[in-house]
């Protein structure tokens, strides 16, 4: 596991978005979710990532400091999944996100990649805080985030929210800061 790496994509990679975006398998645990996205398709919770819409989506997300953060997540030169981080304002926090492809799933890459995540959050981009919230029958998921220090700050509407800190991230991983 030690070959997984991020990789912020270039423009004409962004057709790995798309297919990633559009396998059933994958994109299952999104389902049924209300999110409000003209592209969402709630019966599959695949998401369309048309071309007309990657240099909007190129500008807002690559090489954003401090706002945004995307990488695709690369094992052995292949794309496996992506992770990404986004300012939240007003709560003074980064939201993440992480998908790993339904294939390589199982294999513990999910939790190798989010703590590159937490490493980009809090050691480049000086994170206060970074949140995730997520249907609280993704016992996986809760798993991960609880191993990697996150607490549970609520618990509503069959959803639950996690959030790791600053200072319990560098806890955690004996940095100091």
């Amino acid at each position: 596991m030690n070959n997984l790496s991020l990789h912020i994509p270039k423009y004409e990679e962004l057709s790995y978005r798309e297919n990633l975006l559009s396998q059933k398998e994958t994109m299952s645990y999104n389902a049924s979710y209300n999110l409000d996205n003209k592209y969402y398709h709630k019966d599959t919770g695949c998401l369309d990532f048309p071309l007309k819409e990657w240099k909007s989506w190129y500008k807002k997300w690559i090489n954003n400091l401090p706002n945004n953060y995307y990488a695709y997540i690369v094992k052995d030169d292949k794309f496996i999944g992506e992770v990404n981080l986004r300012y939240i304002i007003e709560k003074d926090w980064y939201e993440m996100g992480i998908v790993i492809e339904n294939n390589y799933r199982g294999n513990n890459y999910s939790k190798k990649a989010l703590e590159m995540l937490l490493q980009v959050a809090f050691e480049k981009y000086n994170a206060k805080a970074v949140h995730n919230m997520f249907e609280v029958d993704r016992i996986a998921a809760l798993k991960l985030h609880k191993d990697l220090g996150f607490i549970i700050i609520s618990e509503y509407d069959d959803l639950i929210e996690l959030l790791l800190s600053k200072e319990e991230y560098f806890r955690n991983n004996k940095k100091g800061e």
